[in-house]
């Protein structure tokens, strides 16, 4: 008798924070829809601040190292200078124009960026040159933070700022250290003079720091002392992050589990377009699931399965008559010339979706094709977007996201975010996947409900080999690129 690629029902480990059941289900309350909530859009924003040379940088850079957080955007107001005019810049050069003074910093640039990363739109960060005392024509692009560290002088000064953030920190160091550290990095990174720095540090840097730096400590949640070398007060901030983060995955979390409820199941899952239940199917799927089956075998039928998988997800391209004329090569005019009307794009999720590419390139060879990268987080199991790689692309292009194996469909339903915050058209969006478990089919099309996702075999089809308990497990891309 054949064997299961699975070796026992025992390796089949579900955690707590698993919801590949709908036993796991809860209803939705009466009169309501559940709805996906990105967690880019609830980002935890940390502001520091601290008086200049304090060591609020270092601070901040050891804050994202130590939550080791995915997507973490460090917001340094250093680089939100507002533009001087030709009269101030020639102060600037002189050391005489007030740069640590609020009026010096455009914070309302400061509020559109965070804006923007919490609608989940790309935003463009300035670079700031402190050598020519001028923005830079460089800008960075962000997308998707889950985690916001602000940063700067005056960080905990500005009231719409303060109410943004979720846990604020203020660096106390004696201000005789701060001039020493001020000294030595403006002469070695700025190419400043001694004579203009103390001169600076009189003249602004300390009354700004005495009048308003200062005073903002009283809005911190916690105090620093001594900066990194405050070992003890630095681990208790860190764990105080963290206990926060685990509790904003929590409740990321109990809501793709709300998600599994469909309320009205028969006009979502119509949504639904299935690979016909042929013999074909049927003995390619055998295949697949048998631990015997050689890795060249593998390989081979499951590029037999994707062709057909990409063939019925391209019957959901948009085709009418063709524009120009077309001429058969015994010059016969065709009446009824078909042509695509939808340009076409495909987006794999790594690694999953990469075992389609073989039959995509064979298929729609100059086809253009993005990547994102998701995975859980080993501890909260919460899904959790490390990259993306997304080709341009028009709103009424059809693009084609490939996942061979649906289990939660939490990493889909963040796929199809990013997608929608892109421009793409939720209409416009086909998922192909070659299994799929009912649950997390149910929870994609809960939260988006114009999407149309492509299936070869799914655990609700009633059928013997949906009973398989492959679906709860991931086995085709180990396989496929032989990483078991």
């Amino acid at each position: 008798m054949k064997q299961s690629r699975l070796k026992s029902p025992e390796t089949i480990l579900l955690n707590n924070n698993s919801f590949c059941t709908s036993s796991n289900f809860k209803e939705p309350a009466s009169g309501t829809h559940p709805q996906y909530i990105p967690p880019w859009t609830e980002p935890y924003i940390i502001g520091v601040a601290g008086t200049s040379g304090s060591g609020k940088t270092s601070v901040a850079k050891h804050i994202v190292k130590a939550i080791n957080q995915p997507w973490t955007v460090v917001l340094s107001l250093d680089n939100f200078y507002k533009v001087l005019t030709p009269e101030q810049h020639v102060l600037a050069e002189h050391a005489l124009y007030d740069l640590d003074s609020p009026t010096a910093l455009d914070f309302d640039l400061m509020l559109r960026c965070i804006g923007d990363l919490k609608t989940g739109k790309p935003t463009q960060l300035p670079v700031y040159d402190f050598c020519t005392h001028s923005r830079t024509e460089k800008t960075t692009t962000i997308y998707g933070a889950s985690v916001i560290v602000v940063e700067g002088l005056l960080a905990l000064h500005h009231r719409q700022l303060l109410d943004l953030m979720d846990t604020k920190v203020f660096v106390d160091t004696d201000l005789d250290i701060c001039m020493a550290r001020r000294v030595k990095r403006d002469m070695i990174e700025r190419g400043r003079d001694l004579k203009g720095i103390l001169d600076q540090w009189d003249r602004h840097v300390k009354p700004n720091t005495i009048q308003y730096v200062i005073p903002s400590s009283k809005n911190a949640d916690l105090i620093l002392p001594r900066s990194t070398d405050n070992k003890i007060a630095l681990d208790m901030i860190i764990r105080h992050i963290n206990n926060q983060l685990e509790q904003k995955s929590l409740v990321h979390l109990q809501r793709l589990q709300e998600l599994g409820q469909i309320t009205n199941e028969g006009t979502l899952m119509s949504r639904i377009v299935y690979l016909p239940l042929t013999n074909q199917l049927k003995c390619i799927s055998t295949i697949l699931f048998d631990r015997e089956t050689s890795r060249t075998e593998f390989i081979f039928y499951f590029d037999r399965v994707a062709n057909m998988l990409i063939h019925l997800a391209l019957d959901q391209v948009e085709f009418g008559p063709s524009q120009d004329q077309v001429l058969t090569p015994q010059y016969y005019c065709l009446t009824d010339a078909i042509r695509s009307l939808q340009s076409v794009v495909v987006v794999t999720m790594v690694r999953t979706g990469d075992v389609f590419m073989n039959s995509i390139r064979k298929t729609i060879p100059d086809v253009k094709v993005g990547k994102l990268l998701i995975q859980s987080d080993l501890i909260t199991g919460e899904p959790q977007l490390h990259t993306k790689s997304l080709p341009p692309c028009e709103r009424t292009t059809k693009l084609l996201l490939f996942d061979a194996h649906i289990i939660s469909g939490a990493a889909a339903i963040m796929g199809i975010q990013v997608l929608l915050d892109h421009g793409i058209e939720e209409g416009n969006i086909v998922i192909v996947s070659y299994l799929a478990e009912e649950a997390g089919l149910r929870r994609i099309l809960n939260a988006f409900q114009n999407v149309t996702i492509i299936v070869g075999l799914s655990s609700g089809r009633g059928d013997s080999l949906s009973k398989e308990p492959m679906f709860r497990t991931r086995f085709i891309d180990d396989y496929y690129f032989g990483s078991t």
